[in-house]
């Protein structure tokens, strides 16, 4: 399921999307402006790699330094590739502008960063011996679609399902849309730790820890107006019934 447009109306411009998907795209050019020795020696030193923390034996052979925390941060401004960050932003485009609305434009930065973090927390607690870097938004792009699926659980995602490789289009409710993607990472998380492997590479519980953050903590963020007061009353009317 590929998300197309959500049927929300913004009311501000959302400045603070716009300058984090810049600053994703800033920093994904300069890693392919690097040789592959360099970028390899680049994820390691700024993306999350848990073993860094877990096993400093191993980390100081590596040349990493245990007490540098840094890494849970920068790592989600990093990206593996082209589609890795293309498919990131494209999501990040489509719902964070609402929830930097219903946040306001400081709130969201400060809520968008802590999603990330609480996800590269939730990864090194579930991956602790792992020596594999951890890059990309999404961790935090999970807090921004978790905040989403309770503030706008009514609202409907235009999403393009290929069928038979008929491209088809249909409206999906959010809480359907997310509730289904936050399902299908708690199962591929939990039989990684069954299986005790990750074959896919894929952060599925910063994923599953950014997203269950948003839901919870995105009310110590909001604006104190009400939807009524956000949003004419033949939008609500529309979709909010």
């Amino acid at each position: 399921m590929l998300p197309i447009k959500d049927i929300i109306p913004r009311r501000e411009t959302p400045f603070v999307n716009y300058a984090l998907i810049f600053i994703n795209v800033i920093v994904f050019l300069y890693e392919v402006s690097l040789p592959p020795d360099l970028l390899n020696r680049f994820f390691y030193l700024f993306g999350l790699v848990p073993a860094r923390y877990t096993h400093p034996e191993w980390a100081y052979f590596a040349g990493l330094h245990v007490d540098n925390y840094w890494p849970f941060f920068t790592n989600m401004f990093l990206h593996g590739s082209w589609f890795h960050l293309i498919s990131n932003m494209w999501t990040l485009y489509i719902f964070g502008d609402n929830v930097e609305d219903r946040l306001g434009h400081f709130r969201y930065l400060i809520f968008y960063l802590l999603s990330g973090i609480a996800a590269s927390i939730t990864h090194f607690v579930f991956n602790a011996d792992s020596v594999v870097p951890a890059v990309g938004a999404s961790g935090a792009i999970a807090g921004v679609m978790g905040a989403y699926f309770v503030m706008f659980p009514f609202s409907k995602i235009i999403t393009l399902i290929p069928i038979f490789f008929i491209p088809l289009f249909f409206e999906i409710p959010a809480v359907v849309f997310l509730g289904f993607w936050f399902f299908s990472q708690v199962v591929s998380g939990t039989f990684t730790l069954v299986a005790n492997q990750n074959a896919t590479g894929i952060a599925w519980w910063a994923h599953i820890g950014g997203f269950v953050f948003g839901m919870i903590f995105h009310r110590i963020f909001k604006k104190k107006d009400d939807y009524r007061d956000f949003y004419p009353d033949e939008v609500l009317m529309r979709y909010f019934r």
